[in-house]
């Protein structure tokens, strides 16, 4: 079912979700935070957008051109419809396409910053898919791989652009070996925990590419209280 929700505390922003769907989470609050913005930022592109979460918390942060690309139409659909509501048409452009036919759209090395809350399963975690296909290529590599995800970002990044990803903690060594092998050099880290002495059990990375070896791991980010509510630092980010 198709509702009308707020985008957290962003601007009186609003998003159309399905409820029966993969509605967005955290992570897409999470890495727009991150993520290195300045005044020479005029482009960005956001690869599996979803219904458009990143883009339009972007909107508020830089004066950038932002693009999302989603390949499931009735999700871009959602995603068009939030961008509309909110009159956000002349700063975000969406496309509904397969991001591996982006050249279609874009020449390389046009992007100063491209980011991605990506699939976060291999494939072959078959026993944990849901069945409904909106969670699948959410959830699972079934539409697109992580290594596709970074090549495409190699290619459409400028010398010395920003490319910025979530994901889970445990594939880590794979995000870091893939990202040098394509010259997206590491060169921020940041832990996410669930709360106080737990593992982490997802990350915020950001590369450049081209950019000298040097990485820096920040300080770490909690989640919940013991009691399982949101810790004031995220609660901040909510109303940013």
């Amino acid at each position: 079912m198709k509702v009308l929700n707020d985008l957290l505390g962003y601007n009186n922003l609003k998003i159309y979700q399905d409820t029966d769907w993969f509605s967005f989470s955290l992570d897409s609050v999470l890495l727009p935070n991150f993520v290195t913005l300045n005044k020479n930022t005029k482009k960005i592109l956001d690869l599996g957008t979803g219904n458009a979460p990143i883009p339009m918390i972007l909107s508020t942060m830089t004066d950038a051109k932002i693009y999302g690309v989603e390949i499931q139409k009735d999700v871009y659909d959602l995603a068009l419809e939030s961008v509309k509501y909110n009159h956000l048409e002349d700063r975000i452009n969406l496309i509904n396409d397969d991001m591996k036919n982006l050249d279609k759209y874009f020449d390389p090395n046009s992007f100063d910053v491209i980011m991605s809350n990506p699939p976060y399963f291999k494939l072959e975690e078959r026993s944990k898919k849901n069945d409904d296909v909106h969670k699948v290529i959410a959830r699972h590599e079934e539409a697109i791989t992580l290594e596709d995800i970074i090549v495409i970002a190699k290619k459409y990044l400028d010398n010395n652009g920003i490319f910025a990803m979530v994901h889970r903690t445990d594939r880590m060594i794979e995000v870091i070996e893939l990202m040098r092998k394509n010259n997206l050099e590491p060169k921020r880290i940041r832990l996410i925990y669930p709360k106080e002495n737990t593992e982490s059990n997802m990350f915020l990375i950001e590369g450049r590419k081209n950019g000298r070896p040097g990485l820096k791991i920040e300080s770490p980010l909690y989640v919940h209280n013991e009691d399982g509510t949101y810790l004031d630092s995220i609660n901040e980010l909510f109303r940013r």
